[in-house]
């Protein structure tokens, strides 16, 4: 795949390649704000390095970084950002990177609402969409484990991804809780954690049930570009982070994920990115499981087939021509090679099937055009005396 030439204001992304490579091949130069020594620092299509650590300080500092940058660009560059914390960052601090940045964005109140499981609950009630029934929990010192009014099985799952979850579960999302026994066998390991958590009907059926619909809406409310997807496997197998996804056929398999995407939107009046994540019951019917606005690894996926929301904003928010319109192409595959490998060993999948799959595999890390975001750190942590020259320094590229 080839890119066009490279002009107009620059993306600044907050992100990781599944980010870049979509922009850059739309031609789009790209600033990238990471670790020192990390994979985007390395790729073809930065221009630009802002090396940034937790230790470098916290968001308002942040803040003030982009802002310095941002003001410092004959042109104001696009701002992209792939992490709840960073949509936070940017939505509670909107006015003030409005002066350094363009971004779309949804109202400030939705996306609150969005990444807070607890309000978004509200919202689905008060808009009537189609989530399965939850109650909150809050697990506090002497607490017991309460009586729900649910059907089990349940999972258990945070209000927001906070790392304290971790020491529960590990790499999960969530946990399977089959009955009010189990709920209470597991309360005291929910006390020391500290957050409130919430219970949800479980919607039966294996995550390659998971089918999510994406879209980007324009300023005025019309749907500038959309596609379809499913996850194909996850890692852990249940309730864990996806490690293979597909295409779907937005007018064929899809067409009803893209429809009831597409009048959600139009409910909450969304502006910008969002994907909506869906799990289809064994009857067909599609269940709400989230609203994500904000970019993410799909759109690297997108991209590969047809449909580059990240370069569509881009268009929009510079006054340049939008890519023409596209359906994306069904069956494009993305994978994260490193942990997909276990997913699929855990699968059943053999090696040799799945290393074939991978080759066919359009999007993912390593690519002949791109090489070195995979490559580079690898051979800076087999090369301990060469890293420091692997390291960035500064906001121009090595």
């Amino acid at each position: 795949m080839t890119t066009s030439k490279k002009t107009g204001p620059a993306a600044c992304v907050l992100g990781d390649m599944d980010l870049v490579r979509p922009l850059g091949l739309a031609g789009i130069r790209c600033a990238v704000v990471t670790p020192p020594g990390g994979a985007t620092a390395y790729s073809r299509f930065t221009e630009t390095v802002l090396p940034w650590t937790p230790d470098s300080g916290g968001e308002d500092a942040l803040v003030e970084a982009l802002l310095r940058f941002g003001l410092s660009r004959p042109e104001r560059p696009v701002l992209y950002f792939e992490e709840d914390s960073q949509l936070l960052m940017v939505s509670r601090h909107r006015d003030r990177l409005a002066r350094a940045f363009r971004f779309t964005l949804a109202d400030a109140e939705l996306v609150e609402t969005l990444v807070d499981k607890a309000r978004f609950q509200a919202l689905a009630e008060a808009l009537d969409l189609p989530v399965p029934r939850t109650r909150r929990l809050r697990p506090g010192p002497g607490s017991e484990a309460p009586e729900l009014d649910l059907r089990y099985p349940l999972i258990v799952k945070p209000l927001t991804r906070r790392p304290p979850w971790d020491s529960i579960e590990g790499l999960g999302k969530a946990i399977r809780i089959d009955s009010p026994a189990e709920l209470r066998a597991l309360w005291p390991r929910l006390i020391p954690v500290g957050i409130d958590l919430l219970a949800q009907e479980l919607i039966p059926g294996p995550e390659t049930r998971i089918e999510s619909y994406h879209v980007y809406i324009d300023a005025d409310g019309a749907v500038a570009g959309e596609f379809t997807g499913r996850k194909i496997r996850t890692y852990p197998a249940d309730y864990g982070h996806s490690t293979a996804l597909t295409i779907t056929d937005s007018q064929g398999e899809g067409a009803d994920v893209a429809a009831l995407g597409r009048d959600l939107s139009a409910r909450m009046g969304l502006r910008g990115v969002a994907k909506f994540d869906f799990k289809r019951a064994p009857d067909g019917g599609l269940h709400l499981l989230e609203v994500n606005p904000r970019f993410n690894l799909w759109h690297h996926l997108g991209a590969v087939a047809g449909v580059n929301l990240p370069a569509i904003v881009h268009a929009d928010l510079t006054g340049a021509p939008r890519p023409a319109p596209a359906v994306a192409r069904p069956g494009a595959c993305w994978c994260h090679i490193s942990k997909d490998r276990m997913a699929a060993r855990e699968a059943g999948v053999p090696t040799l099937e799945w290393l074939a799959w991978v080759a066919r595999c359009e999007a993912k890390a390593i690519v002949a055009d791109d090489p070195m975001p995979f490559l580079r750190p690898k051979l800076a942590r087999l090369l301990p005396s060469n890293k420091g020259a692997a390291q960035p320094t500064g906001w121009a590229k090595s």
